[in-house]
């Protein structure tokens, strides 16, 4: 699973042996950054029990290892508003 931005997981140690204590991570977005096989760097948030930000974090972690615990709203679709016409302009009399 490649997560999204907007995705929050769960990460534990399946994803990698730092995580002893499982958190939630909220995902801003995936690095480009060179890795190993299966291994992805993810800047996010750590949240608390109440899903709320914590701690602002980059971690390295194992794709496979990730559980999705909520997925990120589907982006809406754009919508296309007609040009707007230009504003009549006029000389303004000063003083």
């Amino acid at each position: 699973m490649l997560p999204r931005s907007g995705d929050v997981l769960h990460v534990t140690r399946a994803a990698s042996v730092q995580f002893l204590r499982p958190i939630m991570f909220r995902v801003i977005r995936v690095l480009d950054w060179p890795t190993y096989d299966g291994w992805i760097w993810l800047d996010g948030y750590e949240l608390n029990a109440s899903g709320d930000a914590v701690n602002r974090r980059s971690i390295f972690v194992q794709r496979e290892g990730l559980r999705q615990l909520r997925a990120a709203p589907e982006p809406r679709p754009h919508t296309v508003r007609p040009p707007r016409r230009p504003v009549a302009r006029t000389p303004v009399r000063v003083g």
